[in-house]
Parts: structure tokens; sequence; C-alpha cells
């Protein structure tokens, strides 16, 4: 499957989950309604630099490595749609897993709008 095969949701995921800012601009549209909720946190940005440089290395700063994708999953909610990403994640901190839920609506193959959910740093414990 190439690149362009890929559902947007999940290029998006995997270029978030690699760090690949200008990849995560790549499919966010410059103008991107964005919300998003982490615990104790919620986030806007109507730009996608914005989103990228303030929130999203923000969430993911230099120290966190994330070193395993578990599963990264595509669907629909009637014209919506969903990408739900679960990876494992280490800093100074500890290991980590984490999970995002994402639903979005695209134009042109672009993120027009964003929300996101995230269930935090969960301590991995050797686990999934």
């Amino acid at each position: 499957m190439g690149l362009t095969d890929t559902p947007i949701g999940e290029r998006f995921a995997r270029s978030l989950l690699a760090k690949d800012w200008a990849g995560v601009e790549d499919v966010i549209d410059p103008a991107v309604d964005f919300r998003g909720l982490t615990p104790g946190s919620p986030w806007e940005a109507t730009e996608s630099k914005t989103l990228v440089k303030e929130i999203f290395q923000h969430w993911f700063e230099p120290t966190d490595e994330i070193y395993e994708i578990l599963d990264v999953s595509t669907d629909r909610v009637v014209d919506r749609q969903r990408v739900v990403y679960r990876f494992r994640i280490r800093n100074p901190d500890g290991d980590y897993v984490c999970e995002q839920t994402a639903y979005f609506d695209e134009v042109d193959n672009r993120i027009t709008k964003l929300r996101i959910l995230c269930s935090g740093f969960l301590p991995s414990a050797g686990g999934h």
C-alpha cells in the first residue's frame, strides 16, 4: 500500500508518532479547527503551524521517545472519520503507554476539523 493509499487518519497518526512535524502539517489544513483534551488540560488552535509547534511539540517533547506503535485503527462515525492510536513512549521519568482518539473532518485530502482525546501517559509496567 503506497502512502497515497493510506487513509489520511493513519498518515496523521504515523507522522505524529514519528514526530515528523512536516508530515503532520502536510495532512492538516492551514486553517484547522482543533480542540484537544489531555488529563488536566484543554487545548485549542486555529492554525496548523500553531498546532504543531505549540501543542504537538509540547505533548511530545524532544526527550519523549515514541519507540513502539501498538495499534492504529481507522473508522467512520457517519460522515466523521476516526483514528485511534496506542503507543509506547519513554522519557527520563519512565516508560509509558498512551492512547489517543482523534475525530476529524477532511476536505481535499486535508484535515480541517480535529478533536483529540488523550488517555495521558500511563505507566506501562511491561504491559499493553
